[in-house]
């Protein structure tokens, strides 16, 4: 490890308190190389494990370098997980590699525009990211080398997008996170780590998630019903269990939409998590001409859940409300998405029908600071990124069984919502709590019978 490497990752460390907080492989000087997977004894298994990051990008952009990703679910390849030769040679000749400063960067995003090489409206995006990142944490980071770590962390974004315009990722029904040659789950997670304001951060029933972890190793399966706050989400989630939890934090399958797996700006974060590929239903009528093969990729996805429920040992985040919190019209206030029974009723039976015994948990999420979504649900795929450093919070609360939820409901129909408002009311109640030591400024003393906050990586 080189001096300048050591100094980025000593001055992390103190920041959060934090045992370790970069992983790298490779110098601070290489930033192109510097998520490759670090080395595993050879007796440890890697770990697997979206967070996704948009920009103003034009939908004939997407049409014309990540078609290909439209049809996830419906490509079948001879071997899973197919990255193109450019993403996997040497990166020693890129146009990024070499660029010393931001003005190297801008200058390199214009010659690729000038060259054909780079859709504009690509550009753009790549441009907007760059910049609103640098001004989300460089008020934390105030001197000069800590300013070039923070350029290192982002040249690595640039980088992977431009070479993903080229040689567009395919992603599979399942997704199972890419950990080698590059490590794009490290990658996700250094990125968004100078966004966290760690001290500000906060976890609600830590022995909950650690009970988890030991029925996980029964091969017990998990399910989180979960709000959805931002891009950022899976991050995270993974980012405050790191420390205590690791396992958990690289092999959770999240349940994603099909945009951030075709948006060039998002794709880069969903490489590095497990996923289960589908379409939201807030957006599945959005081109009509499309809706019989998203139904029948929806399908097949669950065929692949179902098929990772039957080995046991799975812990997967699904989000009911089909998409991400919005402020209440009313009030202007942020609140947990109403979650649609269906959905919840699905995941349920599904669990119900596998052989290892199953877990349903609610999930609570605040972190929609970091990326806040658009105010309203836009059918076209590209926003204005708004990047912010702030605190976050999770919490769970005790596993909710249906036998006992439902037990005095007359129909089936009945049942089913029943146990959906059990698990809302349940997220909305972790919500409150975590909102008020976050927004409220209240930390630990936030904490409620039901809800005991912590910060484990302290």
């Amino acid at each position: 490890m080189t001096d300048s490497f050591a100094h980025c990752a000593s001055h992390i460390n103190y920041r959060h308190k934090m045992k370790t907080m970069f992983i790298f492989s490779t110098p601070c000087c290489s930033p192109s190389t510097a998520f490759f997977s670090p080395f595993r004894a050879s007796n440890s298994k890697p770990l697997r494990s979206t967070l996704s990051l948009r920009s103003s990008i034009s939908s004939s952009s997407i049409t014309s370098t990540s078609h290909c990703s439209l049809a996830f679910n419906i490509v079948k390849h001879k071997e899973k997980n197919v990255v193109s030769a450019n993403m996997t040679s040497s990166v020693s000749s890129r146009t990024f590699l070499n660029a010393q400063n931001e003005q190297d960067v801008l200058s390199g995003i214009k010659k690729e525009v000038e060259a054909g090489t780079l859709p504009a409206s690509i550009a753009a995006g790549m441009e907007e990211v760059y910049l609103n990142y640098k001004s989300a944490v460089i008020k934390e980071w105030r001197s000069q080398s800590n300013r070039n770590c923070i350029n290192k962390i982002r040249l690595p974004l640039i980088d992977r997008i431009f070479l993903d315009v080229k040689e567009p990722f395919v992603f599979e029904a399942h997704h199972k996170a890419k950990r080698e040659p590059f490590d794009y789950y490290m990658f996700g997670q250094n990125y968004i780590r100078p966004l966290v304001d760690f001290e500000t951060s906060y976890v609600g029933n830590m022995p909950l998630f650690i009970q988890m972890e030991e029925q996980l190793k029964q091969g017990h399966n998990i399910i989180l019903m979960s709000n959805h706050q931002s891009e950022a989400d899976p991050a995270i989630i993974a980012l405050l269990l790191e420390m205590r939890l690791p396992h958990i934090a690289e092999n959770l399958i999240y349940v994603a939409g099909d945009r951030v797996i075709t948006d060039p700006l998002c794709k880069l974060f969903s490489i590095g998590r497990n996923l289960i590929c589908v379409y939201s239903k807030k957006h599945m009528l959005d081109n009509p001409e499309l809706v019989d093969m998203k139904r029948k990729a929806n399908t097949r996805s669950r065929k692949e859940m179902a098929m990772l429920l039957r080995s046991g040992s799975q812990i997967i985040w699904i989000t009911p409300s089909g998409g991400r919190d919005r402020p209440v019209a009313n009030s202007g206030e942020w609140a947990p998405a109403p979650f649609d029974s269906s959905s919840v009723d699905n995941m349920r039976r599904l669990v119900d029908h596998s052989s290892p015994p199953g877990h349903i948990y609610p999930l609570a999420i605040l972190c929609h600071d970091i990326m806040p979504p658009p105010l309203k649900v836009e059918k076209e795929i590209g926003e204005k990124r708004i990047i912010s450093y702030h605190g976050t919070g999770i919490s769970t609360a005790p596993e909710i069984s249906f036998s006992n939820t439902t037990a005095a409901c007359e129909n089936p129909e009945k049942a089913k919502d029943a146990y959906t408002k059990a698990l809302y009311d349940s997220v909305t109640e972790q919500y409150d709590v975590l909102k008020s030591a976050i927004h409220g400024k209240k930390g630990l003393q936030a904490s409620t019978p039901v809800v005991s906050l912590s910060q484990p990586w302290k």
